[in-house]
Formats: C-alpha cells, structure tokens, sequence
C-alpha cells in the first residue's frame, strides 16, 4: 500500500485509469456482442443473466439508503431507486430491461423467476450486494463509480447491436436511452463524494479497492456467460438453454 496521499485530482485519476484497465467494454463477451459475433441465444443468454444484475440494483441501493446519515445523502440516493423501479408499474430501468428480454423473445416469466440464471452470475450479483450493505459506506459509493465509464459502453452497444443484429431494434434496446444522462448525473455525485471524503491513504485505497471489486463482478458476469455460452459451451445443469 502506498503511504503516499493523493490529491484529489490524483485520486481521480488513478480511479479512472482502474475503469481504463479492468472495465468490462475490454471482455471478449462484450466485444464479441458488440460486433455482431453473437447468435440469437446467446444474445438472449446475456440479456436473461443481465437481468438479475439490474433488478438487484435497487435492493442494493436501498440497503445503502438505509444507512445513510443524512436527508441530503438519501435524497441524492433515492433517485437511483426511482430509476431502476419506476415512479408506477411498468416504469423504470428494470420494467425496460424486461421489455429487451421480451423483444429477444424469452418468456417474461421464466426472466423474473430466475430459473435459468447461470451460478456465477447469481454468486457475483449476491457479492456485490453484500458488499454495499456489509462495508463502509464510503467503499459502498465508491463501487458505483463503475457509471463513470458506461456512457461510452452503452453507446456502443446500441451502435453496435443495431446494426449487427436483425432481430434488435431501437425498442428492444429503449433501456439505454435514459442511462446515458442517468449515469453521468449518478458518477459525477458519487465522485465528488468520493473525492471529498477519501481524506486519508487509508480510505483512499479503500475506495480504489471498491472501484476494483465492481469491475471484477461485471467481468466475472461476462466470464460466466463466456464459459457457459460460447468457449467452451459449457452450460450447466439447470441453466437457460437456447432453443
């Protein structure tokens, strides 16, 4: 560990070059969904997986709600549940990503009842929860700072699925849309945050850990669906089979 405090300038700069490293858009998977290498069940076998991430997203933001001392605090985090869930039935980031499973043509129920969901995928969804309940809530806010990079990802993904895949339209993909000013409002409070609170080398490094676990969830997620649905095909029992 180093016993040398950053700035905060350096503090950034050293978070940013973790997402530059260790950030997901980097992983064969994504590349490979990006650029049109992916058949039509594998494609449905990342959206079904991805779907556990996004809807634990709000259980894991309302644990850290919970714990967090201040209205001002719990305003800011509130509007995080408020886009994942909606402000009314059929709202919200997870009710959008429910409509690209039903575009890919997976069976909505079978989504939300988990059945097929791959075991790495449900052990690194599980860990990153319990992670922002369990640690500090510094390190619990430093974990989010995954959104500083996902602009850039989100716009290639539509670009790239649009045009690659025939059976993607711009519906099937009406999730992005709202991330892409949704993430960099959420990044650039949870930074400030993190910036102004990692005041010693201590915590600094706790913060750039957190930053390195978040992205070790997303990349175990896209190592799972790697292994299972493409090299070397491997798909466990239990697990969605694509027809």
């Amino acid at each position: 560990m180093s016993d040398a405090l950053l700035s905060s300038d350096d503090l950034e700069a050293a978070l940013r070059a973790i997402g530059a490293e260790r950030y997901h858009n980097l992983h064969p998977f994504h590349r490979a969904l990006h650029d049109g290498k992916l058949n039509r069940g594998q494609v449905q076998a990342w959206a079904l997986n991805r779907y556990y991430y996004q809807a634990s997203i709000p259980a894991k933001d309302a644990t850290l709600l919970a714990r967090l001392p201040t209205a001002e605090l719990r305003r800011e985090w509130r509007r995080r549940l408020e886009d994942h869930d909606g402000d009314a039935p059929g709202t919200g980031g997870v009710a959008r990503w429910l409509r690209l499973t039903d575009g890919l043509g997976l069976d909505r129920a079978y989504v939300e009842s988990l059945d097929g969901l791959l075991s790495g995928t449900r052990f690194a969804v599980e860990a990153y929860v319990h992670f922002v309940r369990e640690r500090l809530i510094l390190e619990a806010i430093a974990s989010s700072l995954t959104e500083l990079f996902s602009p850039t990802i989100i716009s290639e993904r539509v670009s790239g699925m649009l045009r690659n895949y025939d059976f993607i339209t711009p519906e099937t993909l009406a999730y992005f849309t709202p991330r892409l000013t949704q993430a960099p409002r959420d990044s650039d409070f949870a930074l400030a945050y993190v910036k102004e609170h990692a005041r010693t080398v201590e915590q600094q490094q706790a913060v750039l850990a957190a930053l390195k676990f978040k992205c070790g969830v997303l990349w175990s997620m896209l190592d799972a669906l790697d292994y299972a649905y493409v090299v070397p095909g491997n798909i466990p029992p239990g697990a969605f089979r694509p027809s």
